[in-house]
């Protein structure tokens, strides 16, 4: 089978590289020259652990190419896949789906032959009806099916989530000839017993929403808690692992920090919130998930200034980490664009260091200072606030760092310490939904 993917952007990328290395030919396409043009001299324009490998295998193998050519792509595909950006409108939360209907249009315009068209961005419920009324009213001959399956990768670990994902969603209309070919298409995962879920179009259209407001809810409110914690003296960590033991809770997305971020879980509760309000069936419980996620991150500002004995007028803070999350370069609704600006109002002095995504973060935030390390950012430093758990944060040289910072007082927004032994260590340590812990002096050792 031909595949054509119209995007290359993060979903459009992984699909196809994964695609090529399952043996298809796969075709890239972007409107993006400069994008185009550093993928074809083996360079992606993403950071994904293991993607460059699959990218340099399947270009090499010729079953992977890119181009900016859509009309001769999608003349000659049997299945497109459409995997273009679907932003969040600022004045409404909605999902812009502009890309979308474009795409449909060029497509549309572009058939020659039986193709299936399957909608691999997440869109909101009725979105591939819509792509279909503009490829007939684009072309009334055209021949074609349409077919939803939504992506459910996890940045840093979307090659996996790939090659060996939970299941497989697949929309059609009913057991057609697209959800034969699309059947077809994911056979390799079928031989390894993956599961496979033939739905609706707007039934698979829907999923795709409610699980990741279902992930983001677990996350808000475990953060909700975590604030309890705080103030009774309890432990969110054994909170969390305590709930996350029974069967019907888990224990993923329990672990309490500075709120989420990423290109899909603050895309897509509030285009979920959107739809849902102009269905007439308002979804109250993920709009309140909205808002408590977008006060953590305010909160979380204030927590370090109160830590800092309520005030960082021209106190030295340095930053480890910037992206949303580790192994990924994203900055896209990351908790340090939220909780950066907000001590700089407050007057603090910021220097930050994160192992990857420091090109776009110096975008975005280009009014503080960036380091090499660790070690450099903690010079003179009054407070280290840990951000992202990246692995190399896990075991930072501890008696350096302290010899380093003017004042041994850590902020870690994501509990990757303990806090006896950060206290044993001479450190004041503050993280979330747990005591705060003071450094233990050497005086204080010898009276033990």
């Amino acid at each position: 089978m031909q595949i054509t993917i119209i995007g290359a952007g993060y979903v459009g990328l992984v699909t196809g590289a994964c695609f090529a290395e399952f043996g298809y030919k796969i075709t890239c396409v972007d409107k993006d020259h400069q994008k185009i043009d550093l993928l074809n001299r083996g360079i992606s324009p993403i950071y994904e652990p293991g993607l460059d490998s699959l990218l340099s295998q399947g270009s090499k193998s010729g079953r992977l190419c890119f181009t900016t050519e859509l009309e001769e792509s999608v003349a000659t595909a049997d299945i497109i896949f459409l995997a273009v950006g679907t932003p969040t409108s600022e004045e409404t939360g909605e999902a812009d789906l502009s890309y979308v209907f474009s795409a449909a249009q060029e497509v549309g315009a572009a058939l020659k032959k039986y193709c299936v068209i399957v909608t691999k961005s997440t869109v909101p419920v009725g979105t591939a009806r819509q792509v279909e009324a503009i490829i007939k009213t684009v072309n009334p001959t055209a021949e074609f099916e349409m077919a939803s399956n939504p992506e459910f990768l996890r940045e840093g670990a979307a090659i996996n989530d790939f090659m060996r994902p939970d299941r497989i969603v697949i929309g059609t209309d009913g057991a057609n000839r697209a959800q034969e070919m699309l059947q077809r298409l994911y056979r390799p995962l079928y031989l390894i017993e993956t599961p496979m879920i033939f739905t609706g179009i707007e039934t698979a259209e829907l999923t795709k929403y409610a699980a990741n407001a279902f992930l983001a809810t677990k996350i808000a409110f475990i953060n909700e808690i975590a604030d309890i914690c705080e103030k009774t003296g309890s432990d969110i960590q054994d909170v969390a692992k305590a709930m996350g033991l029974d069967h019907r809770i888990g224990r993923h997305f329990l672990h309490a920090g500075p709120g989420y971020g990423g290109s899909c879980f603050p895309k897509d509760t509030m285009a979920l919130v959107a739809t849902s309000k102009e269905l007439g069936s308002p979804t109250n419980i993920v709009a309140s998930v909205v808002q408590s996620n977008k006060d953590r991150k305010i909160n979380m500002a204030a927590k370090i200034i109160d830590a800092m004995d309520g005030s960082v007028q021209e106190k030295k803070i340095a930053i480890l980490g910037l992206s949303f999350k580790p192994d990924t370069d994203d900055m896209r609704d990351s908790p340090s664009l939220s909780i950066i600006p907000e001590l700089l109002k407050a007057g603090a002095k910021i220097i930050a260091y994160d192992p990857i995504a420091q090109g776009p973060a110096s975008r975005l935030l280009p009014h503080i200072l960036y380091g090499k390390s660790s070690e450099e950012v903690a010079v003179q430093a009054d407070a280290l606030v840990i951000l992202t758990e990246w692995n190399e944060f896990r075991a930072l040289n501890l008696e350096k760092m302290k010899e380093l910072m003017r004042t041994p007082l850590i902020i870690d927004l994501r509990n990757i310490y303990k806090p006896h032994e950060m206290a044993q260590a001479g450190f004041d340590y503050v993280s979330v939904g747990r005591p705060t812990a003071k450094k233990i002096t050497s005086s204080q050792k010898g009276d033990k």
